[in-house]
């Protein structure tokens, strides 16, 4: 197969990995909500899915073009494995733990957190070598530049990490950092597997610091690769000092094949209530089940005067009670 932009493929029959459906797709192959994807050829990932209609030819369309409308790890190893199915199929384990360390920021191999890592350089206008004409593109033409200068860069993340330290190391040393962290307790992780929970606390001594996730740097205490890989609770409340902010996790937004986490809840009205009970300035905000990783947090203020305990009370309260308001898998 060949890769087109996302504009270009709409004129000819093609095949999307990760995104949304043009008016001449054939075959989508994502974990998108409604994506329309064979439920034969289901995985957590885009790029798991890829993987199982390169294996089940029952299900392969007469088409030569593959694109995606948006840029991350997950839908670049999706589509260069349908460009170069025998490479792929060499690195499987590798790319797969990729792209899921790239999507979900959890790894079993440390090669896969670096390769993740050095996208998100090479895809950052601050820190990538690649030409910076790509990045004053509009955002469907930045995309589509990334994609063709890293789809052929991809082969030699597999077989020559080393020659990318400078992509991969300050970020992996952070990783690392907030690893050990955890492992002497400093960061503290309590799950609460009936409500698919987990209570992360962190010193108010710690500062934050870049990292990325889905390929755009982020500012956080600790490296979500870290948090993710230590708990597969959907659902974290992160308390630092006294701030606090409670996230939904990317696995709660789309179609995963290996287990269901906890349908989201509207955390609209807990915002409410904690604003009125807010005395430090601000207000809460949710930002909607629809977001890919929506957070409920305090806006205009460093801190909130509300005690920590009470929010974890009230937070659990809510999840308890709260109907289902996003629901991936299409089901009543």
């Amino acid at each position: 197969m060949r890769f087109l932009s996302y504009r270009d493929v709409s004129s000819v029959p093609n095949v999307i990995v990760d995104g949304a459906a043009t008016g001449n797709t054939i075959l989508t192959l994502s974990h998108w909500p409604q994506s329309g994807t064979p439920a034969g050829l289901k995985g957590d990932t885009s790029a798991a899915i890829v993987f199982n209609y390169l294996d089940s030819p029952q299900f392969h369309v007469d088409a030569d073009a593959v694109s995606n409308n948006h840029f991350d790890e997950d839908g670049l190893i999706g589509i260069f494995s349908l460009i170069d199915p025998l490479t792929a199929t060499r690195h499987r384990a590798l790319l797969l733990d990729t792209a899921q360390a790239g999507d979900f920021g959890v790894y079993a191999d440390r090669r896969a957190a670096r390769i993740a890592f050095t996208l998100a350089a090479y895809a950052n206008a601050d820190t990538s070598p690649l030409p910076g004409r790509i990045f004053q593109l509009p955002y469907p033409e930045m995309a589509s530049g990334l994609y063709g200068e890293l789809i052929g860069l991809l082969p030699r993340l597999l077989t020559s990490l080393d020659e990318f330290r400078a992509w991969w190391k300050d970020e992996d040393d952070k990783l690392a950092a907030s690893e050990d962290l955890i492992e002497r307790g400093i960061i503290t992780i309590e799950e609460r597997p009936g409500l698919d929970l987990a209570l992360v606390r962190i010193p108010d001594d710690l500062t934050s610091q870049r990292v990325h996730r889905f390929a755009q740097p982020r500012l956080t205490e600790c490296h979500p690769f870290a948090l993710h890989s230590r708990t597969g609770c959907s659902r974290l409340l992160v308390l630092h000092g006294h701030r606090a902010e409670l996230q939904y996790r990317y696995e709660g937004w789309v179609q995963m094949a290996s287990r269901r986490p906890a349908l989201r809840v509207d955390l609209s009205p807990l915002a409410d209530e904690l604003t009125l009970a807010e005395t430090a300035g601000g207000r809460w905000v949710f930002d909607g089940v629809e977001q890919i990783t929506p957070k409920l947090h305090l806006a205009g203020s460093a801190a909130t005067s509300i005690p920590p305990d009470t929010i974890v009370r009230r937070v659990e309260h809510h999840l308890r009670s709260g109907p289902p308001a996003w629901n991936p898998y299409g089901e009543p």
